[in-house]
């Protein structure tokens, strides 16, 4: 799989929208994946092959809603980058969501050209993230190899 390709994991349980929302992103090369509930998100992850770089989130679903979701990435997969979708009655929710690690949230129904700008800038700040570690993991390499 092409690394500069982002991979996307779009989660939520109304299927038409996120239907609607991957083939736009589709269109504009992105990867895409869809959950329709917090469980099957945390399942997505565990696939073989699958590493989504952000996952686009609704705050409000049945079951595990998007806080909880939210809270089970970052602990598990603390460098994903998580965007919340929200309707007018959840934003609290949202803003909540922020303090937890959310990279950002948008209100739905959301602007295409909003959503695709917030994906990029939330892959290209895990991606100088994970550059970071790389870079740190050879520093310490080299200075236990004496080579510093």
């Amino acid at each position: 799989m092409d690394m500069d390709e982002p991979r996307l994991l779009l989660v939520d349980d109304e299927a038409p929208f996120i239907e609607a929302i991957s083939k736009r992103l589709k269109k504009r090369n992105f990867k895409v994946e869809m959950a329709f509930s917090g469980m099957e998100a945390l399942e997505k992850f565990t696939e073989d092959g699958f590493d989504p770089e952000v996952v686009i989130l609704d705050v409000k679903m049945p079951g595990m809603d998007g806080i909880e979701t939210l809270e089970e990435l970052k602990r598990k997969y603390p460098l994903v980058e998580v965007i919340m979708l929200t309707g007018h009655a959840t934003v609290s929710s949202a803003i909540d969501g922020m303090k937890k690690g959310a990279f950002d949230y948008l209100m739905k129904p959301c602007d295409m050209e909003v959503l695709v700008t917030k994906v990029g800038e939330a892959i290209a700040k895990k991606r100088a993230q994970e550059t970071k570690i790389v870079e740190a993991r050879m520093k310490d390499i080299m200075r236990k190899k004496g080579l510093d």
